[in-house]
């Protein structure tokens, strides 16, 4: 409960806590800065997470769009020698995984981190410390998994890079077809899942136990519904991948034989076991974007969502039935006949749900008082693509159409049309619709429709062609083709479109530097929005709410804007005259820092290489020893914790701290 305040003053109140730090803790004194530098390192506000994950994943989807530049500049011509066949398997296993795991997921999550607690109206994510932890060990995870790039640099040391693809087929992921870069990516993804684990029990935890008084399940935004599915999945999908790296491991370092038929092991016990977690990963990476579009296409479109009880359960089965599809990737492998049959019925079972909620996103606009902002173009110009990558999906869910099509450039269309059109776009839609709210600015609608028209038309330049490519016989992962197979004008196309692509995300970039340099006011409801988040000032305070709001409806703040009886609440709702905040901790960061120091001892505990002495036990047991410390001093470090004062700011939509004035100093 809040503590009393003790005087007037606005200013951050420390208090010291009967609980005193003990051990190592006292080693490391709390900082209480909320700024500067070690403000941002030791932060467990939910919103500075948010923001450092999305800068983190806007810098690897810059490096995963290089890797595809790269990729379809080796393409465009048939023969070409303009990089190596090794450099080019390199480059498609970094893009694979980089865009998937290190830009897309991470994008994801930081809409997670800073919209949902301001959507369910609480102050912070159940364990702030654990979200602390969640960011430094999935950046932990981006370098080492990026570390090889590096290390192949280096005279002594090759194959640093993985050249696996991103699904790590066994056997090319054994000892014997591969270098320390598979090390780095199995104990890259595995960090990567400690992260994506730890981060899906804080929200399922936030979620379920922290919304505001009123808020009912079935009053909770469309977003918080599909971040709190997709948090499920995470929690059931990501143990089936960490047993197969796990096996992998083992494999590689101590000589099992969990995939080597020499062994006894079963190389397609690998696709199983990947798939069983790659097909919920589509969803993982899906939902979210669905739960986006689903804010943005009611609020311009000045209409309720359309159907608000079906999305939330047809997103629920698609969570569910998204554990029953994982073979159709696997239709070629000579599975049974009543296996194929069974998951050929599934798949198009999941399209349904899938539908149901395409209809309910045109319901809404129908009728609707439509807005054509960046925003709302960027959702439906996802609605477009995802309907045509879910087409294709459908051609796949056919066992014989898909013999003709599998490791086909028609599969690479398919899963671009779903995972770029669909959830990047998404996500776009998302930055634009939130971005003001988190920054206090304002962008050029101009400029942010140049920005959407650049990259849709150098999205389907670059994959429509690729349909045709795929149809006419193209293989995947193939660094050339010969001039007499018939493909040169669909990939020379192809790669024009890939490079307007790179332009308008660059044009992005421009476009959001401008905007935080010179851009507008945005004011506290620049969208006239219908949730919680925009009833609070641009950008938020650090408490998100000086008086915890009262929820009476679904689209609660419109309620509030516009029935008489519900502006009374806010009238009502008098800011607490003190509110405690967790105290910022080092000690996240240092068990991800021990993390990362043993995955660097543990690849290079096998690979013969003697870099600094990684090549021993030394570093692995350092690795732990941090690891161990940085729990203890975590576990000890005692609640802790400063009393902010909130004042009522007239006309904000909420309440912000205030400094004092000049008289009152």
């Amino acid at each position: 409960m809040p503590m009393q305040n003790e005087g007037s003053s606005a200013k951050v109140i420390t208090e010291e806590r009967e609980s005193k730090p003990v051990g190592l803790a006292r080693a490391f004194k709390r900082p209480t800065a909320t700024t500067g530098l070690v403000g941002w390192l030791t932060t467990v506000d939910h919103k500075k997470i948010g923001i450092m994950y999305g800068v983190a994943a806007l810098f690897f989807l810059i490096v995963g769009g290089i890797e595809a530049l790269l990729i379809r500049m080796q393409l465009a011509v048939p023969n070409s020698e303009l990089i190596s066949a090794q450099l080019y398997n390199e480059l498609f296993t970094m893009h694979g995984t980089t865009m998937i795991f290190l830009a897309v997921m991470p994008l994801g999550a930081a809409f997670f981190n800073y919209i949902i607690p301001l959507q369910i109206g609480a102050r912070d994510v159940a364990f702030p410390r654990l979200n602390a932890f969640s960011l430094w060990t999935f950046l932990a995870g981006g370098i080492f998994i990026n570390t090889g790039w590096i290390l192949n640099m280096l005279p002594a040391i090759d194959k640093a890079v993985p050249k696996i693809g991103w699904f790590g087929y066994a056997n090319l992921t054994s000892a014997e077809f591969s270098g320390i870069g598979t090390d780095f990516w199995v104990f890259g993804l595995q960090i990567l899942g400690i992260a994506s684990i730890v981060a899906a029990l804080n929200f399922i935890v936030t979620i379920i136990n922290m919304r505001a008084p009123g808020m009912t399940m079935m009053r909770v935004p469309l977003f918080s519904w599909m971040v709190l599915v997709t948090s499920f999945l995470i929690i059931l999908a990501f143990p089936a991948i960490t047993i197969a790296l796990a096996c992998l491991m083992m494999d590689r370092l101590f000589g099992t034989g969990f995939y080597e038929p020499v062994f006894g092991g079963q190389p397609i016990l690998w696709q199983h076991l990947f798939w069983i977690f790659g097909h919920p990963e589509v969803y993982i990476l899906i939902l979210p974007a669905m739960g986006i579009v689903s804010e943005a296409l009611p609020t311009f479109s000045r209409k309720p969502l359309f159907g608000y009880a079906i999305i939330v359960f047809s997103g629920v089965i698609i969570g569910v039935l998204g554990f029953a599809v994982w073979a159709h990737h696997m239709f070629t492998t000579g599975l049974s006949t009543i296996a194929k049959t069974a998951f050929a019925l599934a798949t198009m079972a999941i399209a349904v749900p899938t539908g149901v909620k395409i209809f309910n996103w045109i319901g809404t606009i129908w009728g609707g008082q439509i807005r054509f902002t960046t925003p709302m173009i960027f959702a439906l110009g996802f609605i477009w693509m995802f309907m045509i990558g879910g087409f294709s999906g459908i051609m796949h869910a056919a066992a014989p159409a898909d013999g003709q099509q599998h490791d086909t450039y028609f599969v690479v269309a398919h899963f671009h049309y779903v995972l770029i059109g669909g959830s990047l776009f998404a996500l776009f839609t998302g930055m634009y619709y939130w971005i003001p709210k988190v920054s206090g600015k304002m962008f050029s609608e101009k400029l942010g429709k140049w920005v959407f028209w650049t990259m849709f038309a150098g999205f389907n330049i670059t994959f429509f062609p690729q349909h045709f490519l795929g149809l006419g016989g193209m293989p995947r992962r193939t660094y050339q083709y010969d001039a007499d197979m018939g493909l040169n004008t669909w990939n020379m196309v192809s790669t024009i479109g890939a490079f307007i692509l790179g332009i308008g995300i660059l044009l992005f970039f421009y476009h959001l530097v401008m905007m935080l340099r010179k851009g507008a006011p945005s004011g506290n409801d620049p969208w006239d929005g219908r949730t919680l988040e925009w009833s609070i000032s641009s950008p938020p305070p650090e408490y998100n709410f000086a008086a915890v709001p009262m929820v009476t409806s679904r689209d609660e703040y419109w309620a509030r804007k516009m029935i008489p009886e519900k502006k009374k609440l806010i009238e009502n709702e008098k800011p607490e005259k003190s509110i405690h905040m967790p105290s910022p901790s080092w000690f996240p960061m240092i068990v991800s820092i021990g993390i990362l120091i043993g995955a660097y001892g543990m690849a290079f505990l096998k690979s013969g290489y003697s870099f600094v002495g990684l090549g021993t036990l030394f570093w692995p047991i350092v690795g732990l020893l941090i690891i161990t410390a940085g729990i203890y001093g975590w576990a000890f470090e005692g609640p802790g914790g400063y009393h902010l004062h909130p004042e009522e700011e007239e006309g904000s939509g909420g309440y912000r701290k205030k400094e004092p004035s000049d008289k009152s100093k």
